[in-house]
């Protein structure tokens, strides 16, 4: 029996020290993105990125805590060494390169425009005169900003824009395309009301990263060597097939 007791012992002191040393990744993300990253009805953070990373952990050998941040301050807190890493649908571009690292691209977007469905607007210039939303220092709200005669109104939450949508305060709602395909075509009550008229036009294809404080190689590396395996094991395809569908 002290054999086994002694065996057992040695067995748990040479376990823990890998266990105490096991990297935990902290990362900040605004949860009001469905089905990208939100909060569901039994208060869990769930959404296609939070199971990416999730799953990326698991690949490179390191954990994460995901924590709900609004957008407004996320890139400040992240700067001040609040959290190490931000994984909250940001678009990858060059101004944000200046001041923060990205990983490898995890997913590609489009801006859609979502509408009433008697809209007949095929191009955001058709807006002149009237009121667009989008949420505020999104590429949804620089594409409104970027339109001559449009009025352009940010708010903190996707949600409290198409709110206003549905409700006839604004002609138009400009986001990712995944938000607005879970806003105008799955949830009941918007879908009824709200279509996705059309894709705002770009020559530049547009990509989604975990942003990362400057010069956080160690951070980088361990959430990039996690997307290259999960993308090589087939994880990444199973996790978007289970979001998204399979086609």
């Amino acid at each position: 029996m002290k054999r086994i007791i002694v065996a057992l012992l040695l067995t748990i002191l040479a376990v823990t020290p890998a266990l105490a040393g096991k990297k935990v990744i902290n990362i900040a993300s605004d949860c009001t993105w469905p089905p990208m990253e939100f909060v569901n009805k039994d208060k869990q953070i769930v959404g296609f990125s939070v199971d990416l990373m999730k799953a990326c952990a698991v690949a490179a050998g390191y954990d994460v805590k995901i924590k709900n941040v609004a957008w407004d301050g996320i890139f400040a807190g992240l700067a001040a060494g609040k959290y190490d890493a931000i994984c909250s649908s940001v678009t990858i571009n060059e101004k944000r390169k200046k001041v923060m690292d990205f990983s490898a691209p995890y997913f590609e977007v489009q801006q859609s425009v979502v509408t009433a469905k008697d809209s007949t607007a095929k191009s955001l210039a058709d807006f002149k005169g009237k009121n667009l939303g989008a949420q505020i220092g999104t590429t949804g709200y620089f594409a409104i900003k970027a339109v001559d005669g449009v009025t352009p109104k940010s708010y903190d939450e996707i949600g409290l824009a198409m709110e206003d949508l549905y409700n006839g305060r604004l002609a138009a709602v400009v986001c990712d395309d995944p938000i607005a395909a879970d806003f105008a075509l799955q949830q009941e009550e918007y879908s009824k009301k709200l279509k996705i008229a059309f894709v705002v036009k770009s020559d530049k294809a547009e990509y989604l990263g975990v942003a990362v404080k400057k010069g956080n190689s160690e951070v980088l590396d361990m959430i990039n060597k996690g997307l290259s395996a999960v993308r090589a094991d087939g994880t990444y395809d199973k996790i978007k097939a289970k979001w998204f569908g399979s086609n």
